[in-house]
C-alpha cells in the first residue's frame, strides 16, 4: 500500500509562481532539445538512486506493507547527487555541462518508475501470495479452493519476464490522452505538481534548499515524517484496538469460538480473525473511495464537457501557461505510438502469459486488456483530482472477477496473476501521467519523459526481482513471528480464496465481526466527508488501521515519533520545516537502505555481527 500526500493545488500554484519569475524569452531559452535532456550521468544517477529506493521500498513492503510516496525525495536526491558529481569533477579540473531542471526531472522520473515496480509489482502481495508458505498459512488443504497445485514459487526468471509483460504495456495506455488530462482538463496531479515546485525551487534558489544530513537508521521514523499525521495515528489506533483489546479477548474464548487445540496460526483459529477483519477494513475503505472518486470523475468530466472548468489555474500567468502548453504539445508523441504499442504488447502477453502461469488462460488475459484502458483512465483522472492512486483497488476488481469465473481448482493462482495484470497496467499509466504533470511545469519534453519512464521501468523489472531475492534468501520472509511478515501476501491469497469459494473458511462469529468493521470503515469515511474540516481531518484511515490488525503495532510508535518531530518542528520554525523535513526523512530512509545490502550479504553467509550489548548492575 502506497501512502500519498494530498496537497492543496491552489497553494502549489502560488508556490510555483514564486520560482518562475523569468520573462517569456528566458523561459523558452531554458528548454533544451529532448535528446539532450537525457544524459549518461543522469542515467547513472537514476540507477544508483533507483536501486537504493527499490531496496527501501521492498523492505517496507515486506515488513509493514506501507510505502510513502518518494517522488519528492527522488527529486531531492537527484539534485544533491548531480551537484556533488559536478563539484567532484571540478576538483580534478573537469568542467561538466550545467545541471538543468529538465535533467533533474528526467532523473526523478526514471527513479520513480524504477522503485514503483517494488511498490506495485506484487512482491509483498499477489506474487508472494502464490508461494507454499502463503498456501500453508491460509489453511492449506483444509480450505476449499486451496489446492496443493495452487502454488507457484518465486523465481527470478519468470518474475522478470512477467513484470516486463504486464508493466511495459502500462506506458502506452494513456499516451493518446495525455494532452486531454494535463492541458484540456487542467488536472492538478498534486504530487506531480509538488515535485515540479521543488525542482523549480532547487534550480532558482540553489544549494541552500537541498543541504541536509544522513543518518544510517530510523527507517520508520523517516517514513512517519513523510506520511500524513492521520496515517501514523491510525496505525497506532489500529494497534491499540487489535493487540491491546480484541485479540486478548478472543484468545480467552478459545474452546468456544474456535477449537482449543488448534494453533493460533491456523485460519480456523485466532489468525482467521486477524486476516479477515483486516480484509474487511481494506475492502470497506477501498470500496468507499472507489465509488467516491468514480463519482467525482463522472461529475468533473460532465462539467468539463459543459465548459465549466473545475480546476481553473487563476494564479498562473496566461502567457507562461501558454508557453508550458506549447512546450508540452510541440514535441508530439503520435497517436499511433500508443495504439500500436498497446496492441502489440497485448498480443505478446496474451500468447506468452499462459506459458508462465498456466492457470491464467489466454482469454482471461485478453479480457483484462480489453477492460484495462477504461479503468486506467478513470484511475488517472481520479488521481489528477484527489492525488489518490487507486491501482491496488482496481487490481482487486480483476482478482475477484477472474476468481469468480475460473473455478475452484485453478482460481486462486489465476486470480492472483490477474490482479497483478490489472494493477500493473493501471498503476504504471497513472504514474506516467503524474510525471507528465511534473514535466509540464518544468518545461521537460514529453518524449524524453516517456523514454526516461521506459528506461526506469526496464531497470525496475530487473532490479526489483533481484532485490526481492536478496531479502527472500537472506531473511525468513513471510514468517508471522519474524520481522519480514509480508502481511499483504496472506491477505491477497485469502481474497482469492474468498473469490472462489465464499466465506465457508471463516471461524465462528468472524463474518459478523467482518460486517461490523466493514461498516465501521464506511462510516468513518462518511463522517470525514460530511463533517466540518476541523473534525473530519482527525478521522482515522481504515486502510492504515488494518495493517497492525494483522502484523502488530511494533512500528507504529516509530512512525508516530516521525509525526511528532514534524509537528514540533513546524511549530518552532514552519518555513524551515517545510524545506528540511523531506530532506531529513530521505536521509533516514536512504541511510537504512544503504545498510540493508551489506546486512543481507552477511545474513546469506550466516555471519552475525561480532557486537553485543548487556547491562550489568553497577
Amino acid at each position: 500500500m502506497s501512502i500519498q500526500h494530498q496537497s492543496d493545488p491552489k497553494l502549489e500554484i502560488v508556490r510555483e509562481n514564486e520560482f518562475d519569475e523569468d520573462d517569456d524569452e528566458s523561459i523558452r531559452a531554458q528548454v533544451q532539445p529532448w535528446q539532450e535532456q537525457i544524459t549518461l550521468r543522469g542515467l547513472f544517477a537514476s540507477l544508483v538512486i533507483g536501486s537504493i529506493f527499490s531496496v527501501v521500498a521492498m523492505k517496507l513492503n515486506l515488513t509493514t506493507g506501507i510505502t510513502p510516496n518518494l517522488n519528492v525525495s527522488a527529486a531531492l536526491l537527484a539534485f544533491i547527487f548531480m551537484r556533488t558529481w559536478s563539484k567532484a569533477l571540478r576538483l580534478f579540473g573537469i568542467v561538466s555541462s550545467p545541471f538543468t531542471k529538465q535533467e533533474n526531472t528526467i532523473i526523478q522520473t526514471c527513479v520513480v518508475a524504477c522503485y514503483s515496480i517494488s511498490v506495485g509489482g506484487g512482491f509483498g502481495s499477489y506474487l508472494l501470495g502464490m508461494n507454499k508458505k502463503s498456501f500453508e498459512q491460509s489453511g492449506g488443504l483444509s480450505v476449499v479452493g486451496n489446492y496443493p497445485d495452487s502454488i507457484k514459487e518465486p523465481a527470478i526468471g519468470w518474475m522478470i519476464v512477467f513484470l516486463f509483460l504486464v508493466c511495459f504495456i502500462g506506458l502506452f495506455v494513456l499516451i493518446p490522452l495525455r494532452k486531454i488530462l494535463i492541458i484540456d482538463y487542467e488536472l492538478t496531479f498534486p504530487t506531480g505538481m509538488a515535485t515540479a515546485v521543488l525542482i523549480n525551487g532547487f534550480h532558482s534558489r540553489g544549494d541552500k534548499m537541498a543541504k541536509f544530513y544522513f543518518d544510517f537508521s530510523l527507517t520508520y521514523v523517516g517514513t512517519g515524517m513523510i506520511c500524513p499525521h492521520t496515517v501514523n495515528l491510525s496505525l497506532l489506533l489500529g494497534a491499540a484496538i487489535s493487540y491491546g483489546i480484541m485479540w486478548p479477548l478472543i484468545r480467552n474464548l478459545k474452546g468456544e469460538w474456535f477449537p482449543a487445540d488448534m494453533p493460533e496460526s491456523s485460519m480456523k483459529s485466532l489468525n482467521g480473525y486477524r486476516v479477515f477483519i483486516s480484509i474487511a477494513l481494506l475492502i470497506g475503505d477501498g470500496l468507499y473511495n472507489f465509488i467516491k472518486i468514480l463519482r467525482v470523475t463522472v461529475v468533473n468530466i460532465h462539467n468539463t464537457f459543459n465548459h465549466q472548468n473545475p480546476n481553473s489555474a487563476s494564479g498562473v500567468s496566461i502567457d507562461k501557461a501558454l508557453i508550458k502548453d506549447e512546450v508540452f504539445v510541440r514535441e508530439n508523441i503520435p497517436l499511433w505510438v500508443g495504439a500500436v504499442g498497446y496492441l502489440i504488447l497485448a498480443l505478446i502477453s496474451t500468447l506468452t502469459l499462459p506459458y508462465i502461469i498456466p492457470e491464467l488462460e489466454w482469454y482471461y488475459v485478453l479480457l483484462s486488456y480489453i477492460c484495462a484502458p477504461s479503468l486506467a483512465f478513470c484511475n488517472a483522472y481520479g488521481a489528477g483530482l484527489t492525488d489518490i492512486n487507486m491501482g491496488y483497488n482496481y487490481g482487486k476488481v480483476g482478482l475477484f472477477t477472474i476468481a469468480a469465473i475460473s473455478g475452484k481448482e485453478h482460481g486462486v493462482i489465476a486470480a492472483l496473476a490477474a490482479c497483478g495484470l490489472f494493477k500493473s497496467i493501471i498503476n504504471v499509466s497513472c504514474i506516467l501521467m503524474q510525471d507528465f504533470k511534473t514535466g509540464h511545469l518544468t518545461l521537460t519534453s514529453p518524449r524524453s519523459m516517456l523514454l526516461s519512464q521506459a528506461i526506469g521501468t526496464a531497470l525496475g523489472c530487473v532490479i526489483t526481482p533481484l532485490t526481492f531475492f536478496m531479502f527472500y534468501k537472506s531473511f525468513n520472509v513471510g514468517n508471522p513471528d519474524g520481522e519480514f511478515k509480508a502481511p499483504y501476501a496472506l491477505i491477497y491469497r485469502n481474497l482469492a480464496i474468498i473469490g472462489v469459494q465464499g466465506f465457508s473458511a471463516l471461524p465462528r462469529h468472524c463474518l459478523l465481526l467482518c460486517y461490523g468493521f466493514f461498516a465501521f470503515a464506511i462510516g468513518i469515511n462518511l463522517v470525514r466527508d460530511v463533517s466540518p474540516k476541523r473534525i473530519g481531518k482527525w478521522m482515522p484511515i481504515p486502510t492504515a488501521m488494518a495493517v497492525p490488525f494483522l502484523i502488530g503495532g511494533y512500528f507504529a510508535i516509530d512512525m508516530c515519533v516521525g509525526s511528532l518531530v514534524v509537528f514540533v518542528w513546524g511549530k518552532l520554525n514552519a518555513k524551515q520545516a517545510e524545506i528540511m523535513v523531506p530532506a531529513m526523512a530521505s536521509g533516514f530512509i536512504c541511510g537504512e537502505g544503504m545498510w540493508i545490502l551489506p546486512a543481507s550479504f552477511l545474513a546469506i553467509a550466516k555471519i552475525k555481527p561480532p557486537i553485543c550489548m548487556t547491562f550489568l548492575p553497577g
